[in-house]
């Protein structure tokens, strides 16, 4: 299918020119970056917009560095970029791991971090990992930047925080203090496919837990009720039949093309115990290496 709507083009080549086109036209202006998602919605109808302010022209929005104990992704930032890091793979392994699931070679090579929570579909691979880190999300207009929890990002399927004239810079990861380790764990019908069921896990060596799951609800979420239950506490089956028993207060799946909302239920609890013994694992030194497929 081709496109057939019009728009105006533009490449700016500050972000002062960026943010200016953006403030002009509002909501008839769209960021393009890696077009991944962007490009597929003009063309089926669901964005209709007068202008695409093109920043790929804009180098500091190529920024992929850990400084003060944060890491800043810039909006520029592919997935391919991230796995790339170093930094990213060691410091921030669940990360590293859900961008490895993300697509297939030819997409993360172009679709960016930031296009991806844009985006904002509830299976998006990139959101789980984002809540474990306690994300927070740079959104700019010609006045000012504010920061957004990743927690109050996610509005709704397809909807965000962001608000006409903005467009977001790049997103900031805090680096946990202590010794943590987790996983991404990923369910999908064929290889380079959406999310069925996604889960992120972190824990640290103190036995706190924190949990995401996406596309099992019309946005991503924490399991806060399953965290506070685990808090402290060392894995065990009993300990784990119990976190699973709450999997149900923490999801709400719906049945789609891809999955019935009974299979993704039960597969967020078989999810979790595997997620859960693999992370305490690799937290030991122990367990699976990070990329290795955990279903």
């Amino acid at each position: 299918m081709s496109i057939t709507h019009e728009f105006a083009y533009v490449k700016p080549q500050s972000m002062a020119e960026a943010l200016a086109f953006l403030s002009q036209h509002g909501k008839e202006a769209l960021v393009l970056a890696g077009g991944t998602d962007l490009v597929v919605m003009i063309r089926e109808g669901a964005e209709h917009p007068k202008l695409l302010v093109d920043i790929k022209g804009l180098p500091e929005l190529q920024m992929l560095e850990l400084k003060n104990k944060k890491l800043t992704i810039g909006a520029r930032i592919t997935f391919t970029d991230l796995l790339d890091s170093s930094v990213v793979r060691q410091k921030f392994p669940i990360l590293w791991e859900s961008a490895k699931t993300v697509a297939s070679v030819g997409i993360r090579n172009r679709a960016t971090l930031v296009g991806n929570i844009c985006s904002a579909v509830p299976c998006m691979d990139s959101a789980p990992a984002l809540f474990v880190y306690d994300a927070e999300i740079l959104a700019k207009n010609v006045n000012e930047e504010r920061m957004i929890p990743v927690g109050k990002w996610f509005v709704a399927p397809h909807k965000t925080a962001l608000q006409p004239g903005e467009f977001v810079t790049g997103v900031i990861l805090k680096l946990p203090p202590k010794k943590h380790a987790g996983c991404y764990v990923k369910l999908e019908r064929t290889a380079e496919d959406l999310a069925q069921v996604g889960l992120a896990v972190l824990v640290n060596e103190d036995r706190h837990y924190k949990l995401s799951y996406c596309a099992v609800s019309p946005v991503p979420v924490r399991a806060g009720k399953i965290e506070q239950l685990l808090h402290g506490k060392d894995i065990a089956d009993d300990l784990i039949a119990k976190a699973k028993e709450l999997v149900k207060e923490e999801i709400s799946p719906i049945s789609d093309v891809r999955a019935s909302k009974e299979y993704r239920l039960h597969m967020a609890e078989i999810m979790l115990e595997r997620g859960l013994k693999a992370s305490v694992a690799r937290l030991s030194g122990k367990g699976p290496e990070y990329g290795a497929n955990l279903l």
